[in-house]
């Protein structure tokens, strides 16, 4: 690497994310961002570790969190860096409970769901990086909790170990008589993660003015064809509910708030981090990425540099 110019900096890359939005990030059509062209450096959030500095704000050992890419050396100029205290947590954690998982869960479930105390609460994703804050800051705020997940030892995690009130197996169990089961008022609140055929199952049982939030729709991003939209979206109108999509980086400005919220939750034990990291090189970022679409992760997915 060259020595960086007056006030840019060098970084060794750590630990990179991996998230289900990069599938979209790949697609040539409009969106929130920019598509990421052929030849470009992958988008990704990640923690580098500052090897040579010529700004005044990041020394040599500062670990810093930013959108920096799938590569293992980094020259920045330090927009859009944060300086992270490994001491307090590990780097793997500002890139989930702490980083992009975290603020979605919390703004995405306490603004875009507006959650009250008491309410019912069904996620779908919910062993992974964003569902499973999702389950367990609602259980912090006194809801009920039922979680949609694939797969009997994902289904155990969230109710022996992460405090859900129920799990819900799709790949065995019919959701729709789950859900009368384990909520039998109906949800007032149900964040998609994963659209599809999940999606249209629990709008037929949403109570009066339920909330939907739709954060990502993970069974449709590979798909060939147009992705399949719900057929049930009438019981919105019947319920007087609304569904709304969100963006976490719309809600930037107030991270630290989430970030405070999120770290005295986790200090308490009411949050547990649940992190999968594989250990490897930038070589093998794709067959990682994969594992997110084959529902193999538990928690927040990472890869640590080797």
């Amino acid at each position: 690497m060259e020595e960086p110019g007056p006030g840019r900096f060098v970084g060794r890359t750590r630990v990179i994310s991996l998230d289900p939005a990069m599938r979209g990030w790949l697609d040539d059509r409009p969106s929130y961002l920019p598509p990421v062209g052929i030849g470009e450096v992958m988008r990704a959030g990640s923690v580098i570790e500052v090897t040579t500095s010529n700004h005044p704000d990041f020394q040599p050992g500062d670990h810093v969190v930013g959108m920096f890419g799938v590569q293992e050396h980094v020259v920045s100029d330090g927009r859009g860096a944060l300086k992270v205290d490994t001491s307090l947590a590990p780097p793997s954690t500002y890139l989930g409970a702490l980083g992009m998982p975290g603020m979605t869960a919390y703004f995405g479930l306490l603004d875009v769901g507006a959650l009250k105390e008491g309410e019912t609460v069904v996620v779908s994703g919910a062993a992974g990086a964003v569902g499973s804050i999702v389950g367990q800051i609602a259980k912090a705020m006194g809801c009920r909790v039922v979680g949609i997940a694939g797969g009997p030892e994902k289904c155990a995690l969230l109710t022996d170990d992460l405090g859900f009130d129920a799990a819900i197996d799709y790949r065995a169990d019919d959701i729709r008589t789950a859900l009368r089961r384990y909520a039998p008022d109906g949800v007032d609140v149900y964040f998609d993660n994963v659209g599809g055929d999940v999606l249209d199952a629990v709008l037929t049982r949403l109570s009066m003015h339920a909330r939907v939030v739709i954060c990502g729709a993970i069974s449709q991003y590979n798909n060939a064809a147009p992705a399949k939209g719900p057929s049930n979206y009438l019981t919105l109108l019947v319920r007087r509910a609304r569904m709304e999509g969100f963006v976490v980086f719309d809600y930037a400005k107030r991270y630290p708030e989430a970030a405070r919220d999120l770290s005295a939750w986790i200090a308490d034990g009411r949050v547990k981090v649940k992190e999968h990291v594989v250990l490897g090189t930038v070589d093998d970022f794709p067959e990682t990425l994969n594992m997110l679409f084959r529902g193999e992760n538990v928690g927040k997915l990472v890869l640590e540099l080797t």
